[in-house]
């Protein structure tokens, strides 16, 4: 089990839209099924963006990204890529939404991410967690 000094640090090829001087971020797992994360910014503590890898919710979304984006990330195979969508927390679990139109990609084995936006009109920035 890894100790607080042992978080993954994930470095942001691109920084996340709106927040251009950060890109070192600590992924934290937030509860024991590893649904739910955390992107803490290494520079901005009290900056991070809730995460959960898409599966669980939405087991059908399947984001394609152009191959500029596998190169930036070093990505050689699928199985090293982690992929999460942030998410809006609401007042509930019924409340809460997922950015479908821009995920996020970790390659586990370089811990290089981006938030990409898809080139897919109609993916919603706020689908909801439960139907």
């Amino acid at each position: 089990m890894a100790t607080e000094t042992e978080l993954p640090v994930i470095e942001l090829v691109h920084p996340m839209p709106g927040f251009p001087d950060l890109h070192k971020f600590a992924l934290v797992q937030l509860d024991d099924t590893g649904r739910l994360s955390s992107l803490t910014s290494l520079e901005q503590p009290d900056l991070r963006f809730l995460v959960a890898p898409p599966a669980p919710f939405f087991p059908d979304y399947e984001p394609e990204v152009d191959d500029e984006v596998v190169s930036e990330l070093g990505i050689e195979e699928v199985e090293d890529v982690l992929l999460l969508v942030v998410l809006n927390a609401g007042r509930s679990l019924a409340e809460t939404t997922a950015n479908l139109a821009a995920p996020v990609l970790v390659n586990t084995v370089t811990r290089r991410a981006a938030q990409v936006i898809l080139d897919r009109p109609g993916l919603p920035v706020a689908a909801p967690l439960i139907a």
